[in-house]
């Protein structure tokens, strides 16, 4: 079967193929092909039967193998933020958008489909798959500005109604667990979640300002950055004194830096 005769996969939900333990990797005309975990159920396979519409062709993968599929499909899903501002509405419910979220949850699990909320949830997976420090989101006097930071330099992502700016920082605010009536003063805040598997720190800082509030939302991916001493490009020598300091009862290291560094 040629490459040209393969039809886009139909995206299934997250929290589907997580659960189910099924992946549609490829659709032809007279097949698909499924990947899936070792203890699929018949009653999974059937039902993706049905939604295919087609008979499927079985790839058994391994739990890790599985996950790791699962991670690298549904991650890089979170270029469709742009889209998604052409659907939203004109009226918004806010007591719907502002609802607490008592724990951390996958991001790709959420399955509300309020408008502000899939905004913000493919923000964050967005920010992430691009390696994004922050995320910016500033009010201006006629527009709103969304930008993200990667590798020191804000870029702009995406330019949102003005009206909207509200709706964002509430949920945002809601996120974490900051004060939504509180505007004249600067708040901070902290969102513990995780993006297909992926444990996230999400420090939020709010701003007053002339057009609105401001949020900035630094990302601490807590699967990153973790290097011992000799990951860490140091010359013997000062290898060797660094951890002869270690070895004393007293004293205190001071490492300075970028934020996120």
């Amino acid at each position: 079967m040629s490459e040209s005769s393969s039809i886009l996969p139909p995206r299934l939900p997250y929290s589907f193929a997580k659960r189910h333990g099924v992946l549609v990797r490829e659709v032809h005309p007279e097949h698909a092909t499924v990947a899936h975990r070792a203890n699929v159920g018949l009653h999974s396979l059937i039902e993706l039967r049905r939604v295919l519409a087609r008979p499927i062709q079985l790839e058994a993968v391994t739990d890790d193998t599985f996950a790791l599929l699962l991670q690298r499909v549904y991650e890089n899903d979170g270029s469709g933020s742009a889209l998604m501002m052409e659907t939203m509405g004109e009226e918004w419910d806010l007591n719907q958008i502002a609802q607490a979220l008592p724990e951390p949850e996958d991001l790709l699990e959420s399955a509300d489909d309020a408008p502000i909320i899939r905004l913000i949830n493919a923000l964050l997976t967005e920010a992430i798959k691009e390696n994004a420090s922050d995320i910016h989101i500033e009010a201006f006097e006629n527009r709103l500005q969304v930008r993200f930071r990667v590798d020191g330099v804000l870029r702009e992502v995406l330019s949102p109604p003005r009206k909207l700016g509200p709706l964002l920082v509430s949920r945002v605010k809601v996120m974490a667990n900051l004060d939504i009536a509180e505007k004249r003063l600067p708040q901070d805040g902290r969102i513990s979640l995780r993006v297909a598997g992926r444990p996230v720190d999400v420090r939020v800082s709010t701003l007053p300002s002339g057009h609105g509030e401001r949020v900035v939302l630094r990302l601490l991916d807590k699967s990153a950055g973790r290097l011992d001493l000799e990951q860490l490009g140091m010359r013997a020598e000062s290898r060797d004194e660094l951890e002869q300091l270690l070895q004393r009862p007293h004293g205190i290291f001071l490492v300075t830096g970028p934020t996120g560094s």
